[in-house]
Protein backbone atom coordinates (compact mmCIF):
# COMPACT_ATOMS: atom_id res chain seq x y z
CA UNK A 1 0.00 0.00 0.00
CA UNK A 2 1.32 3.44 -0.92
CA UNK A 3 1.96 5.99 1.83
CA UNK A 4 -0.63 8.35 0.33
CA UNK A 5 -3.34 5.74 0.94
CA UNK A 6 -2.69 5.97 4.70
CA UNK A 7 -3.33 9.71 4.85
CA UNK A 8 -6.62 10.37 6.63
CA UNK A 9 -6.25 14.14 7.06
CA UNK A 10 -4.22 16.04 4.47
CA UNK A 11 -4.25 19.49 6.15
CA UNK A 12 -3.71 20.29 9.82
CA UNK A 13 -4.37 23.84 10.99
CA UNK A 14 -2.78 25.75 13.87
CA UNK A 15 0.51 23.83 13.79
CA UNK A 16 3.56 25.33 15.52
CA UNK A 17 6.96 24.93 13.87
CA UNK A 18 10.02 25.32 16.08
CA UNK A 19 13.49 25.42 14.54
CA UNK A 20 16.88 26.09 16.13
CA UNK A 21 17.74 29.78 16.55
CA UNK A 22 14.45 30.94 14.99
CA UNK A 23 11.22 32.15 16.57
CA UNK A 24 8.26 29.71 16.54
CA UNK A 25 5.92 29.97 13.55
CA UNK A 26 2.24 29.06 13.50
CA UNK A 27 0.58 27.87 10.29
CA UNK A 28 -0.83 24.96 8.28
CA UNK A 29 0.80 21.55 7.78
CA UNK A 30 -0.03 19.77 4.52
CA UNK A 31 0.77 16.04 4.17
CA UNK A 32 1.24 14.54 0.69
CA UNK A 33 2.49 11.18 -0.51
CA UNK A 34 6.04 12.47 -0.74
CA UNK A 35 6.36 15.77 1.19
CA UNK A 36 5.38 17.63 4.32
CA UNK A 37 4.63 21.28 3.55
CA UNK A 38 4.41 23.84 6.33
CA UNK A 39 3.00 27.22 5.39
CA UNK A 40 3.10 30.22 7.72
CA UNK A 41 -0.06 32.27 7.08
CA UNK A 42 0.99 35.40 8.94
CA UNK A 43 1.31 38.38 6.63
CA UNK A 44 4.29 39.90 8.46
CA UNK A 45 6.47 36.80 8.33
CA UNK A 46 5.48 34.48 5.51
CA UNK A 47 7.48 31.24 5.62
CA UNK A 48 7.30 27.90 3.83
CA UNK A 49 9.17 24.72 4.68
CA UNK A 50 9.18 21.75 2.31
CA UNK A 51 10.45 18.43 3.68
CA UNK A 52 10.85 15.12 1.90
CA UNK A 53 9.08 12.38 3.85
CA UNK A 54 11.93 9.93 3.24
CA UNK A 55 14.23 12.31 5.13
CA UNK A 56 12.24 12.15 8.36
CA UNK A 57 14.22 10.03 10.80
CA UNK A 58 11.64 9.42 13.54
CA UNK A 59 8.17 10.49 14.71
CA UNK A 60 6.68 10.23 18.20
CA UNK A 61 3.34 11.33 19.62
CA UNK A 62 4.82 13.74 22.13
CA UNK A 63 3.91 17.40 22.33
CA UNK A 64 6.77 18.04 24.76
CA UNK A 65 9.34 16.87 22.21
CA UNK A 66 7.94 18.83 19.30
CA UNK A 67 10.90 21.23 19.24
CA UNK A 68 13.36 18.33 19.16
CA UNK A 69 11.77 16.80 16.10
CA UNK A 70 11.45 20.17 14.43
CA UNK A 71 15.22 20.48 14.86
CA UNK A 72 15.67 17.00 13.37
CA UNK A 73 13.56 18.01 10.39
CA UNK A 74 15.76 21.02 9.71
CA UNK A 75 18.92 18.91 10.01
CA UNK A 76 17.52 16.40 7.56
CA UNK A 77 17.19 19.20 5.05
CA UNK A 78 14.43 21.51 3.95
CA UNK A 79 14.15 23.92 1.08
CA UNK A 80 12.05 26.50 -0.67
CA UNK A 81 9.92 25.77 -3.70
CA UNK A 82 11.64 25.98 -7.12
CA UNK A 83 11.75 29.41 -8.76
CA UNK A 84 9.52 30.19 -11.69
CA UNK A 85 11.32 28.03 -14.25
CA UNK A 86 9.76 26.56 -17.36
CA UNK A 87 9.79 22.81 -17.97
CA UNK A 88 10.31 23.67 -21.63
CA UNK A 89 13.81 25.00 -20.91
CA UNK A 90 16.83 22.95 -21.94
CA UNK A 91 17.71 20.60 -19.06
CA UNK A 92 21.27 20.72 -17.80
CA UNK A 93 24.26 22.94 -18.52
CA UNK A 94 26.72 20.41 -19.94
CA UNK A 95 26.76 17.21 -22.00
CA UNK A 96 29.41 14.93 -23.54
CA UNK A 97 28.61 16.48 -26.93
CA UNK A 98 29.11 20.03 -25.63
CA UNK A 99 32.26 19.06 -23.76
CA UNK A 100 33.72 17.45 -26.91
CA UNK A 101 32.78 20.44 -29.06
CA UNK A 102 34.34 22.92 -26.64
CA UNK A 103 37.59 20.92 -26.30
CA UNK A 104 38.81 21.23 -29.89
CA UNK A 105 42.16 19.58 -29.05
CA UNK A 106 40.28 16.28 -28.71
CA UNK A 107 39.16 16.14 -32.32
CA UNK A 108 42.36 14.68 -33.79
CA UNK A 109 42.63 11.59 -31.59
CA UNK A 110 39.25 11.20 -29.87
CA UNK A 111 35.67 10.73 -30.98
CA UNK A 112 32.12 10.70 -29.69
CA UNK A 113 30.59 7.24 -29.52
CA UNK A 114 26.86 6.53 -29.19
CA UNK A 115 27.50 2.83 -28.45
CA UNK A 116 25.39 3.24 -25.30
CA UNK A 117 22.47 4.95 -27.04
CA UNK A 118 19.93 2.50 -25.56
CA UNK A 119 21.84 1.96 -22.27
CA UNK A 120 22.33 -1.72 -23.14
CA UNK A 121 26.14 -1.54 -22.87
CA UNK A 122 26.31 0.33 -19.55
CA UNK A 123 23.20 1.49 -17.63
CA UNK A 124 25.21 3.95 -15.51
CA UNK A 125 26.87 5.75 -18.44
CA UNK A 126 25.25 8.48 -20.56
CA UNK A 127 24.18 7.67 -24.11
CA UNK A 128 27.28 9.32 -25.58
CA UNK A 129 30.87 8.91 -24.39
CA UNK A 130 34.32 10.10 -25.54
CA UNK A 131 36.77 7.36 -26.60
CA UNK A 132 39.96 7.01 -28.73
CA UNK A 133 39.25 7.65 -32.40
CA UNK A 134 40.84 4.41 -33.63
CA UNK A 135 38.72 2.20 -31.33
CA UNK A 136 35.43 1.04 -32.86
CA UNK A 137 32.19 0.31 -31.02
CA UNK A 138 32.61 -3.48 -31.18
CA UNK A 139 35.80 -3.17 -29.15
CA UNK A 140 33.98 -0.97 -26.64
CA UNK A 141 31.20 -3.54 -26.23
CA UNK A 142 33.66 -6.36 -25.52
CA UNK A 143 35.62 -4.19 -23.12
CA UNK A 144 32.36 -3.36 -21.32
CA UNK A 145 31.64 -7.07 -20.77
CA UNK A 146 35.07 -7.33 -19.15
CA UNK A 147 34.42 -4.45 -16.71
CA UNK A 148 32.07 -4.49 -13.71
CA UNK A 149 28.70 -2.96 -14.52
CA UNK A 150 29.81 -2.41 -18.13
CA UNK A 151 31.86 0.65 -17.14
CA UNK A 152 34.58 0.45 -19.80
CA UNK A 153 37.33 3.13 -19.81
CA UNK A 154 36.05 6.52 -21.03
CA UNK A 155 37.63 9.96 -21.16
CA UNK A 156 36.66 12.51 -18.52
CA UNK A 157 39.45 15.11 -18.80
CA UNK A 158 41.93 16.33 -21.44
CA UNK A 159 44.85 18.44 -20.22
CA UNK A 160 45.43 21.17 -22.79
CA UNK A 161 48.99 21.88 -21.63
CA UNK A 162 50.44 18.48 -22.55
CA UNK A 163 47.69 16.31 -24.04
CA UNK A 164 47.56 13.87 -21.11
CA UNK A 165 44.12 12.58 -20.17
CA UNK A 166 42.19 11.17 -17.24
CA UNK A 167 40.11 8.06 -17.94
CA UNK A 168 37.78 6.30 -15.52
CA UNK A 169 36.22 2.86 -15.43
CA UNK A 170 35.29 0.05 -13.05
CA UNK A 171 37.48 -2.92 -12.14
CA UNK A 172 38.30 -5.59 -14.76
CA UNK A 173 36.65 -8.97 -14.21
CA UNK A 174 39.84 -11.03 -14.32
CA UNK A 175 38.72 -13.38 -11.55
CA UNK A 176 40.76 -16.11 -9.91
CA UNK A 177 41.67 -17.56 -13.32
CA UNK A 178 43.29 -14.26 -14.42
CA UNK A 179 41.10 -13.89 -17.49
CA UNK A 180 42.19 -11.48 -20.22
CA UNK A 181 40.31 -9.31 -22.69
CA UNK A 182 42.24 -8.37 -25.81
CA UNK A 183 39.80 -5.59 -26.67
CA UNK A 184 40.20 -3.98 -23.24
CA UNK A 185 43.98 -4.11 -23.58
CA UNK A 186 43.71 -2.61 -27.06
CA UNK A 187 41.53 0.24 -25.74
CA UNK A 188 43.98 1.18 -23.01
CA UNK A 189 46.94 0.84 -25.38
CA UNK A 190 45.28 3.37 -27.69
CA UNK A 191 44.98 5.87 -24.83
CA UNK A 192 48.76 6.13 -24.38
CA UNK A 193 49.79 5.60 -27.99
CA UNK A 194 52.92 7.66 -28.58
CA UNK A 195 53.73 7.81 -24.86
CA UNK A 196 56.13 5.68 -22.87
CA UNK A 197 53.67 4.77 -20.11
CA UNK A 198 50.48 5.56 -18.23
CA UNK A 199 49.34 5.15 -14.65
CA UNK A 200 46.43 3.24 -13.14
CA UNK A 201 45.32 4.65 -9.79
CA UNK A 202 43.36 1.95 -7.98
CA UNK A 203 41.40 3.38 -5.02
CA UNK A 204 41.63 0.03 -3.23
CA UNK A 205 44.54 -1.40 -1.30
CA UNK A 206 46.50 -4.19 -2.98
CA UNK A 207 44.96 -6.64 -0.52
CA UNK A 208 41.43 -5.46 -1.27
CA UNK A 209 42.07 -5.80 -5.00
CA UNK A 210 43.33 -9.36 -4.49
CA UNK A 211 40.21 -10.19 -2.47
CA UNK A 212 38.02 -8.77 -5.24
CA UNK A 213 39.89 -10.92 -7.77
CA UNK A 214 39.04 -14.07 -5.83
CA UNK A 215 35.37 -12.96 -5.92
CA UNK A 216 35.37 -12.44 -9.70
CA UNK A 217 36.72 -8.90 -9.92
CA UNK A 218 40.35 -7.96 -10.12
CA UNK A 219 42.94 -5.56 -11.51
CA UNK A 220 45.11 -5.02 -14.59
CA UNK A 221 48.12 -7.37 -14.56
CA UNK A 222 51.60 -6.13 -15.44
CA UNK A 223 52.00 -8.74 -18.17
CA UNK A 224 48.79 -7.82 -20.02
CA UNK A 225 49.05 -4.05 -19.54
CA UNK A 226 52.84 -3.72 -19.72
CA UNK A 227 52.90 0.04 -20.40
CA UNK A 228 50.66 0.87 -17.47
CA UNK A 229 51.99 1.21 -13.92
CA UNK A 230 49.45 0.43 -11.21
CA UNK A 231 49.35 2.49 -7.98
CA UNK A 232 47.14 1.49 -5.05
CA UNK A 233 45.71 4.17 -2.76
CA UNK A 234 43.19 2.81 -0.27
CA UNK A 235 40.14 5.02 0.16
CA UNK A 236 37.28 4.07 2.45
CA UNK A 237 33.77 3.97 1.05
CA UNK A 238 30.39 2.47 1.86
CA UNK A 239 29.65 1.51 5.44
CA UNK A 240 33.05 2.64 6.80
CA UNK A 241 32.55 6.16 5.46
CA UNK A 242 28.96 6.31 6.68
CA UNK A 243 29.98 5.22 10.18
CA UNK A 244 32.70 7.87 10.17
CA UNK A 245 30.14 10.60 9.49
CA UNK A 246 27.79 9.24 12.16
CA UNK A 247 30.60 9.32 14.74
CA UNK A 248 31.44 12.88 13.74
CA UNK A 249 27.81 13.95 14.16
CA UNK A 250 27.70 12.29 17.58
CA UNK A 251 30.86 14.14 18.57
CA UNK A 252 29.36 17.45 17.46
CA UNK A 253 26.30 16.77 19.61
CA UNK A 254 28.35 16.08 22.75
CA UNK A 255 27.13 18.55 25.39
CA UNK A 256 29.67 17.62 28.07
CA UNK A 257 31.97 20.60 27.32
CA UNK A 258 34.95 18.33 28.01
CA UNK A 259 37.86 19.25 25.72
CA UNK A 260 39.68 15.90 25.93
CA UNK A 261 36.45 14.00 25.25
CA UNK A 262 35.62 16.23 22.25
CA UNK A 263 39.07 15.87 20.70
CA UNK A 264 39.03 12.11 21.27
CA UNK A 265 35.62 11.73 19.61
CA UNK A 266 36.67 13.91 16.68
CA UNK A 267 39.81 11.82 16.19
CA UNK A 268 37.91 8.52 16.50
CA UNK A 269 35.47 9.57 13.78
CA UNK A 270 38.40 9.63 11.27
CA UNK A 271 36.42 12.03 9.06
CA UNK A 272 39.33 14.40 8.56
CA UNK A 273 41.52 11.39 7.74
CA UNK A 274 39.15 10.59 4.87
CA UNK A 275 39.38 14.21 3.73
CA UNK A 276 43.16 14.03 3.86
CA UNK A 277 43.31 10.77 1.89
CA UNK A 278 40.97 12.09 -0.81
CA UNK A 279 43.04 15.26 -1.29
CA UNK A 280 46.28 13.27 -1.18
CA UNK A 281 45.11 10.84 -3.87
CA UNK A 282 43.69 13.64 -6.03
CA UNK A 283 47.03 15.43 -5.69
CA UNK A 284 48.82 12.29 -6.88
CA UNK A 285 46.50 12.08 -9.89
CA UNK A 286 47.03 15.75 -10.72
CA UNK A 287 50.80 15.36 -10.34
CA UNK A 288 50.88 12.46 -12.81
CA UNK A 289 49.00 14.56 -15.39
CA UNK A 290 50.18 18.13 -14.72
CA UNK A 291 53.83 17.62 -13.77
CA UNK A 292 54.77 14.30 -15.38
CA UNK A 293 52.57 14.54 -18.48
CA UNK A 294 51.26 10.97 -18.21
CA UNK A 295 47.70 9.79 -18.81
CA UNK A 296 45.89 8.10 -15.92
CA UNK A 297 43.09 5.54 -15.57
CA UNK A 298 41.18 5.76 -12.27
CA UNK A 299 39.02 3.00 -10.82
CA UNK A 300 38.16 1.08 -7.69
CA UNK A 301 35.55 -1.66 -7.75
CA UNK A 302 32.38 -0.17 -9.24
CA UNK A 303 33.93 3.13 -10.32
CA UNK A 304 30.92 5.19 -9.19
CA UNK A 305 32.24 6.70 -5.95
CA UNK A 306 35.90 7.30 -5.08
CA UNK A 307 36.90 7.35 -8.76
CA UNK A 308 34.57 10.30 -9.34
CA UNK A 309 35.74 11.95 -6.12
CA UNK A 310 39.44 12.10 -6.98
CA UNK A 311 38.85 12.82 -10.67
CA UNK A 312 36.75 15.87 -9.75
CA UNK A 313 39.26 17.15 -7.22
CA UNK A 314 42.18 16.66 -9.62
CA UNK A 315 40.42 18.73 -12.28
CA UNK A 316 39.80 21.51 -9.76
CA UNK A 317 43.49 21.46 -8.84
CA UNK A 318 44.69 21.66 -12.45
CA UNK A 319 42.07 23.43 -14.54
CA UNK A 320 41.08 27.07 -13.91
CA UNK A 321 37.98 26.60 -16.10
CA UNK A 322 36.57 24.21 -13.50
CA UNK A 323 36.98 26.80 -10.73
CA UNK A 324 34.41 29.30 -11.99
CA UNK A 325 30.82 29.01 -10.76
CA UNK A 326 29.51 27.71 -14.08
CA UNK A 327 32.60 25.56 -14.68
CA UNK A 328 32.29 23.89 -11.28
CA UNK A 329 28.59 23.10 -11.76
CA UNK A 330 29.33 21.71 -15.24
CA UNK A 331 32.09 19.58 -13.70
CA UNK A 332 29.66 18.17 -11.13
CA UNK A 333 27.13 17.45 -13.84
CA UNK A 334 29.71 15.54 -15.95
CA UNK A 335 31.52 13.73 -13.17
CA UNK A 336 28.62 12.88 -10.84
CA UNK A 337 25.22 13.17 -12.48
CA UNK A 338 26.12 11.91 -15.96
CA UNK A 339 28.87 9.56 -14.76
CA UNK A 340 26.45 7.52 -12.70
CA UNK A 341 26.96 8.28 -9.01
CA UNK A 342 23.96 6.54 -7.34
CA UNK A 343 22.57 9.54 -5.44
CA UNK A 344 19.32 7.79 -4.56
CA UNK A 345 21.18 4.98 -2.78
CA UNK A 346 24.01 7.00 -1.27
CA UNK A 347 21.96 9.96 0.03
CA UNK A 348 18.81 8.21 1.26
CA UNK A 349 18.90 9.56 4.82
CA UNK A 350 20.85 12.06 6.86
CA UNK A 351 23.56 11.05 9.32
CA UNK A 352 20.98 11.45 12.10
CA UNK A 353 18.90 8.59 10.77
CA UNK A 354 18.14 5.43 12.73
CA UNK A 355 17.84 3.60 9.39
CA UNK A 356 21.15 2.99 7.64
CA UNK A 357 20.72 0.89 4.49
CA UNK A 358 23.71 -0.97 3.09
CA UNK A 359 24.14 1.31 0.07
CA UNK A 360 24.25 4.63 1.94
CA UNK A 361 27.55 6.51 1.96
CA UNK A 362 28.34 10.25 2.14
CA UNK A 363 30.82 10.29 -0.77
CA UNK A 364 29.34 13.44 -2.31
CA UNK A 365 29.44 15.19 1.06
CA UNK A 366 33.10 14.17 1.35
CA UNK A 367 33.72 15.77 -2.04
CA UNK A 368 32.10 19.04 -0.92
CA UNK A 369 34.19 19.00 2.26
CA UNK A 370 37.37 18.53 0.19
CA UNK A 371 36.34 21.38 -2.12
CA UNK A 372 35.77 23.55 0.96
CA UNK A 373 39.32 22.72 2.11
CA UNK A 374 40.57 23.98 -1.27
CA UNK A 375 38.36 27.05 -0.95
CA UNK A 376 39.71 27.67 2.56
CA UNK A 377 43.36 27.31 1.49
CA UNK A 378 42.95 29.29 -1.76
CA UNK A 379 40.21 31.86 -1.01
CA UNK A 380 40.86 33.85 -4.19
CA UNK A 381 41.30 30.99 -6.68
CA UNK A 382 37.74 29.60 -6.68
CA UNK A 383 34.96 31.59 -8.32
CA UNK A 384 32.17 30.32 -6.05
CA UNK A 385 31.38 30.85 -2.39
CA UNK A 386 31.00 28.57 0.60
CA UNK A 387 27.26 29.22 0.36
CA UNK A 388 27.19 27.22 -2.88
CA UNK A 389 28.78 24.19 -1.20
CA UNK A 390 26.28 24.41 1.65
CA UNK A 391 23.40 24.62 -0.83
CA UNK A 392 24.66 21.58 -2.75
CA UNK A 393 25.06 19.58 0.46
CA UNK A 394 21.44 20.29 1.35
CA UNK A 395 20.10 19.62 -2.14
CA UNK A 396 21.83 16.21 -2.34
CA UNK A 397 19.69 14.95 0.56
CA UNK A 398 16.45 16.92 0.11
CA UNK A 399 15.75 18.83 -3.07
CA UNK A 400 12.92 20.42 -4.99
CA UNK A 401 14.84 19.76 -8.21
CA UNK A 402 15.44 16.65 -10.29
CA UNK A 403 19.21 16.89 -10.62
CA UNK A 404 20.06 14.47 -7.82
CA UNK A 405 17.13 12.10 -8.34
CA UNK A 406 17.68 8.42 -9.26
CA UNK A 407 20.93 6.47 -9.46
CA UNK A 408 22.00 6.86 -13.08
CA UNK A 409 21.20 8.27 -16.49
CA UNK A 410 19.06 5.31 -17.53
CA UNK A 411 16.75 5.66 -14.53
CA UNK A 412 16.31 9.39 -15.17
CA UNK A 413 15.47 8.67 -18.79
CA UNK A 414 12.99 5.90 -17.90
CA UNK A 415 11.22 8.13 -15.35
CA UNK A 416 11.26 11.21 -17.62
CA UNK A 417 13.04 13.24 -14.95
CA UNK A 418 14.21 15.90 -17.41
CA UNK A 419 10.66 16.40 -18.71
CA UNK A 420 8.98 16.62 -15.32
CA UNK A 421 11.46 18.39 -13.03
CA UNK A 422 13.63 21.50 -12.96
CA UNK A 423 17.44 21.45 -13.15
CA UNK A 424 19.18 22.69 -10.00
CA UNK A 425 22.31 23.82 -11.82
CA UNK A 426 20.32 25.99 -14.23
CA UNK A 427 18.50 27.58 -11.29
CA UNK A 428 21.81 28.37 -9.57
CA UNK A 429 22.98 30.24 -12.67
CA UNK A 430 20.04 32.64 -12.81
CA UNK A 431 21.25 36.26 -12.31
CA UNK A 432 20.15 36.62 -8.69
CA UNK A 433 21.50 33.24 -7.61
CA UNK A 434 24.69 33.67 -9.64
CA UNK A 435 25.43 36.90 -7.79
CA UNK A 436 24.77 35.28 -4.41
CA UNK A 437 26.85 32.15 -5.00
CA UNK A 438 29.82 33.82 -6.71
CA UNK A 439 33.04 34.62 -4.88
CA UNK A 440 33.35 38.40 -4.91
CA UNK A 441 37.09 38.16 -4.20
CA UNK A 442 37.86 35.73 -7.03
CA UNK A 443 41.06 36.31 -8.99
CA UNK A 444 41.62 34.12 -12.04
CA UNK A 445 44.88 32.15 -12.14
CA UNK A 446 46.16 29.65 -14.71
CA UNK A 447 48.38 28.00 -12.09
CA UNK A 448 47.51 24.71 -10.45
CA UNK A 449 46.41 24.99 -6.82
CA UNK A 450 48.16 22.26 -4.83
CA UNK A 451 46.36 21.64 -1.51
CA UNK A 452 48.30 21.11 1.69
CA UNK A 453 47.39 17.82 3.35
CA UNK A 454 49.34 18.35 6.56
CA UNK A 455 47.11 17.77 9.60
CA UNK A 456 47.56 21.40 10.64
CA UNK A 457 46.23 22.57 7.24
CA UNK A 458 42.95 20.63 7.35
CA UNK A 459 40.07 22.05 9.35
CA UNK A 460 36.61 20.97 10.40
CA UNK A 461 34.07 22.44 7.98
CA UNK A 462 32.35 24.56 10.61
CA UNK A 463 30.02 26.22 8.12
CA UNK A 464 28.36 22.86 7.50
CA UNK A 465 28.87 20.73 10.59
CA UNK A 466 28.26 23.52 13.13
CA UNK A 467 25.59 25.48 11.29
CA UNK A 468 22.89 24.45 13.77
CA UNK A 469 24.75 25.97 16.72
CA UNK A 470 24.66 29.54 17.98
CA UNK A 471 28.32 29.95 17.00
CA UNK A 472 27.60 28.71 13.49
CA UNK A 473 24.67 31.07 13.06
CA UNK A 474 26.75 34.04 14.21
CA UNK A 475 29.55 33.07 11.83
CA UNK A 476 27.07 32.82 8.97
CA UNK A 477 25.61 36.25 9.77
CA UNK A 478 29.11 37.78 9.89
CA UNK A 479 30.01 36.23 6.53
CA UNK A 480 26.80 37.53 4.98
CA UNK A 481 27.55 41.03 6.27
CA UNK A 482 31.08 40.92 4.85
CA UNK A 483 29.76 39.59 1.54
CA UNK A 484 27.22 42.41 1.29
CA UNK A 485 29.91 45.00 1.97
CA UNK A 486 32.26 43.55 -0.66
CA UNK A 487 29.49 43.40 -3.28
CA UNK A 488 28.45 46.99 -2.52
CA UNK A 489 32.03 48.22 -2.85
CA UNK A 490 32.39 46.32 -6.12
CA UNK A 491 29.30 47.93 -7.58
CA UNK A 492 30.46 51.39 -6.50
CA UNK A 493 33.84 50.79 -8.14
CA UNK A 494 32.17 49.79 -11.43
CA UNK A 495 29.91 52.83 -11.40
Amino acid sequence: MEFSEHIKTANVEDVVLRQPLQPPARGTLCVTGHHLLFSDREECASRQVLLLIRNIDAIEKSVENLSVYSAQFSKAGCGERPPDLSLQDQWGISSPEQHYKQTKELHNSWRLSSVNRDYSVCPSYPQTVIVPKNIDDDVLKKSAKFRQGGRFPVLCYYHRKNGAVIMRSSQPLTGANRKRCWEDEQLLHAVIEGSDKGYIIDTRSSQQAQQNRMAGGGFESKSSYSRWKRLHRQMERGKALQESLIKLVEALGDASHNMDRWLSKLDNSKWLSHVQMALLTAGLLAECVERDGHSVLVHGSEGTDCSLLISTLAQLIMDPCCRSLEGFLALLEREWVQAGHPFQQRCGHSAYSHTRPQQESPVFLLLLDCVWQLWNQFPLALGFSEALLLRLATEAYASDYGTFLCNNHQERWALAVTENTHCLFQALLRPREREYYSNSLHEHTELAIWPSVHPQSLQLWKGFFLRWTQQGRQLQEAQEEIRTMVMTLGKLALS
